[in-house]
C-alpha cells in the first residue's frame, strides 16, 4: 500500500470517528432539551389550572378581573434586528412622499382591540348574578350541586365548580340575599324573598353540610 493511500485511509478513519462523536453529542443534546420541554409543559399546565381556579374564586367574590390574560403558547416572538443600510458616498436618499410619511396602522387578522375585549368582559354577568338569578327562577330550594349543574347546562362556556358555587351561596347568605335551610344533613338555598320552604320541599340530591 502506497503512502498516499495510507494517508487517505487515516483521514477517513478520523472523519468517521469525528462524525460518530458529533452524532452522539447531538442525540444527547436532543434528549436533554426534550426533557426540559416536558418539564416546562407540565409546569405550564399546572399554572393554567391554578389560573382557572383563581379566576373562578374572583368571580365568586364579585370582583371584576384585573389581571391581564395570559399569553398563549407561541404568541410571543422576538423580531429579527433590522439592518441599517448606509447609502454610498455621493448618493442622496429619495424624499419620502406624503403617503409614505403617514403612519400605517397594521391590524393582524383574527385579533380584537383591547377596548373590545374589555367591553366584552364588562358586559359578562358575574357568577354572583348568575347564581342569584338562577335561584330566583326556581320554585323550590336547591342545593349547591343542583345550582352548579343548572348553571353548567345554561352556560357551558364557563367552568363553574360546585365548591365555588357553594362559597358564593354562603357569601350571599351573609349578605341576606339568600336563605339557607337544613333538612337533616342536607343544605338547600332559596332567595331571600322566596316563601319559607316546608319539610316536603327540596327534591334535590342531598348535600352534606361542611
Amino acid at each position: 500500500m502506497s503512502e498516499g493511500t495510507a494517508t487517505a485511509t487515516e483521514l477517513t478513519s478520523q472523519y468517521i470517528s469525528q462524525v460518530a462523536g458529533d452524532l452522539e453529542r447531538n442525540i444527547k443534546e436532543q434528549e436533554r432539551i426534550t426533557a426540559e420541554l416536558t418539564a416546562l409543559q407540565h409546569q405550564l399546565a399546572n399554572l393554567q389550572q391554578d389560573h382557572t381556579v383563581l379566576v373562578s374564586m374572583q368571580q365568586a367574590l364579585g370582583v371584576p378581573p384585573t389581571a391581564p390574560e395570559p399569553a398563549s403558547a407561541g404568541s410571543t416572538s422576538v423580531p429579527s434586528p433590522r439592518k441599517k443600510t448606509t447609502p454610498a458616498p455621493g448618493t442622496r436618499r429619495p424624499a419620502k412622499t406624503a403617503a409614505a410619511q403617514q403612519p400605517r396602522a397594521k391590524k393582524q387578522p383574527g385579533t380584537k382591540p383591547a377596548a373590545e375585549k374589555a367591553a366584552a368582559k364588562s358586559t359578562r354577568p358575574t357568577l354572583v348574578d348568575l347564581i342569584h338569578r338562577h335561584l330566583t327562577e326556581q320554585s323550590e330550594p336547591r342545593s349547591a350541586a343542583e345550582v352548579a349543574e343548572g348553571l353548567g347546562h345554561a352556560h357551558p362556556d364557563r367552568n363553574i365548580a360546585t365548591n365555588v358555587v357553594r362559597t358564593t351561596l354562603e357569601s350571599l347568605v351573609a349578605k341576606s340575599l339568600v336563605q339557607r335551610t337544613k333538612q337533616g344533613r342536607s343544605v338547600f338555598y332559596t332567595t331571600a324573598d322566596a316563601p319559607e320552604p316546608t319539610a316536603s320541599t327540596g327534591k334535590a340530591q342531598p348535600e352534606t353540610a361542611d
